[in-house]
């Protein structure tokens, strides 16, 4: 499906990461594999390597321009060429708002948002150079979509990469970059410190299968979440842009784009007691409904 093509995997050392890079490869993609960790990153491209496929490792922190520019330009000096840009790689403090520090916040929004950022301007720059389109596959995640308790950094992170992301698909057309986001759950090393799930990630480090009535709500390994990212690199995507896309167990679904879902008019405009009349007997989302069960207590 991938023969000829190039891509770079951000984060791509454990994880979601890790399998996105293999699933590339061994559909004919050449992947460049980056993570902070060399070590890791290397494991990666071995195992890629040692099953036919080609790849190397780019060691790096995403967030700066140079890192960037150093994957885009790995891709061409090793491959030849780009065609994929897919930005996984990212930190998580899992803390709620009144014990998230600057530092918290600067260390996970510098490394997914900047650094999808970056890396996305980076591709998307070679993609014009080059011509022939490219694909850009953000990694956003539901904590950005709607309520997840102690995610301040990580959920502001994943929301502005959605948002992002709609905005490049748009200006991107007409080169014929398509640009969507995944939003993947996986029983991986990052949720076990959520609540209820670190046995079962523990159960998955020993080999063990999930349980199919755990896959049914959308949570398995990593590698049920690659099969989109593959899907998504290739031609038969070229269709589908601005789009974000769940996948998880065996669970996929689309999310909508956000849109009003009442509208009212006030004759000379709103004054705050009407304001309250109105809000008084209009229909508005139940917030609690929304909400996951381990958010509705704790202290993190």
């Amino acid at each position: 499906m991938l023969d000829g093509k190039v891509a770079v995997v951000t984060g791509a050392g454990r994880g979601l990461g890790r399998a996105y890079a293999r699933a590339l490869a061994a559909s004919g993609a050449a992947v460049v594999v980056n993570d902070l960790d060399p070590g890791v990153a290397q494991e990666t491209v071995t195992s890629i390597t040692d099953a036919g496929g080609r790849a190397v490792a780019e060691a790096g922190a995403v967030g700066t321009a140079d890192v960037a520019d150093a994957l885009v330009e790995r891709a061409v000096r090793e491959f030849g060429r780009l065609d994929a840009m897919v930005t996984n790689a990212g930190a998580l403090r899992d803390r709620t708002l009144r014990k998230t520090t600057d530092d918290d916040f600067d260390l996970v929004v510098g490394s997914h948002l900047r650094g999808t950022f970056t890396c996305g301007r980076a591709a998307a720059a070679r993609f014009r150079e080059q011509g022939g389109g490219g694909r850009l596959i953000l990694v956003g995640s539901p904590a950005g979509q709607r309520a997840s308790f102690g995610q301040t950094a990580y959920s502001a992170s994943k929301g502005a990469i959605v948002a992002m992301m709609r905005t490049w698909a748009v200006e991107h057309a007409k080169i014929g970059v398509t640009v969507n986001a995944i939003l993947p759950t996986a029983l991986t090393r990052m949720v076990a410190t959520i609540p209820g799930l670190g046995e079962l990630v523990e159960a998955v480090d020993r080999g063990e299968p999930v349980p199919p009535e755990v896959r049914r709500t959308g949570l398995g390994t990593p590698d049920d979440a690659a099969p989109v990212v593959v899907w998504l690199a290739s031609e038969a995507s070229a269709h589908v842009t601005g789009q974000a896309i769940a996948v998880g167990g065996d669970r996929i679904a689309l999310w909508t784009h956000p849109e009003e879902v009442a509208e009212r008019l006030c004759d000379g405009g709103w004054s705050p007691e009407a304001v309250a009349t109105e809000f008084a007997q209009a229909p508005l989302q139940d917030f609690t409904q929304a909400l996951p069960a381990a958010a509705t207590g704790g202290t993190r």
